[in-house]
């Protein structure tokens, strides 16, 4: 049985299906944390993993050039070259021009 072990950051994909990321290897537990490209997280049993990927239903896969889905972010966001922290602190910042806290 051909063996593979899962490292975090990997990408793979199900066969016909989903693509996800290796997030947490437990060795301890035996178990595989698995986030899928929707943000849906699914963990399993290292026999498990070990059963699918011999067996070529798990197979390698590069990581999307896309991550907003796993990433929860929208794209204008990343578009527009700022977050939209750093606009909210600059309108928050623009309510104290004029003000000498030094007075």
């Amino acid at each position: 049985m051909s063996v593979h072990q899962p490292n975090i950051g990997e990408w793979y994909r199900i066969k016909g299906g989903d693509l996800f990321e290796v997030v947490a290897v437990d060795e301890g537990d035996d178990t595989i944390e698995l986030q899928h490209f929707d943000g849906t997280v699914e963990e399993i049993e290292l026999d498990d993993w070990n059963t699918r990927f011999s067996s070529g239903a798990i197979i390698e896969a590069d990581a999307p050039e896309d991550w907003s889905g796993s990433a929860d972010q929208d794209r204008e966001d990343d578009r527009s070259g700022t977050s939209s922290y750093e606009n909210d602190r600059r309108l928050n910042a623009s309510d104290l021009d004029g003000i000498d806290l030094f007075e």
